[in-house]
């Protein structure tokens, strides 16, 4: 794993309560690109459902992509790995940096509030 996802500049802000509407506000406030997506992704996953079954499943994806967006460096560090990934012609090669993208997304997928 990188140093990225254990060691968070002192900019990035932590983590919100696990909760849709604490993750949506920090979107929100901290990641607003985000949010359009997050919105629409809720419509058609959760409210359009009327099953709260799909909530954990809608968390634990946005809670990693939030988390990897909240920190500038990891989030360019993510983009460069999956563009190198996309041009490589090695397949070796091309499989590490998407695992090592993977294994990032896992790690950030366990953070707690607050971290």
């Amino acid at each position: 794993m990188t140093a990225h996802a254990v060691d968070p500049s002192p900019l990035v802000p932590p983590m919100p309560e696990r909760n849709p509407k604490a993750l949506r506000a920090a979107i929100a406030q901290h990641t607003p690109q985000l949010l359009p997506d997050f919105d629409e992704h809720w419509r058609w996953a959760v409210a359009d459902a009327f099953d709260i079954s799909t909530v954990p499943a809608f968390m634990a994806r946005w809670w990693g992509e939030y988390a990897i967006a909240r920190d500038p460096k990891l989030d360019a560090h993510m983009k460069d790995l999956h563009r190198r990934a996309s041009e490589s012609t090695d397949i070796t090669e091309a499989k590490a940096l998407l695992e090592e993208a993977s294994n990032i997304r896992y790690h950030v997928r366990r953070l707690e509030p607050g971290q």
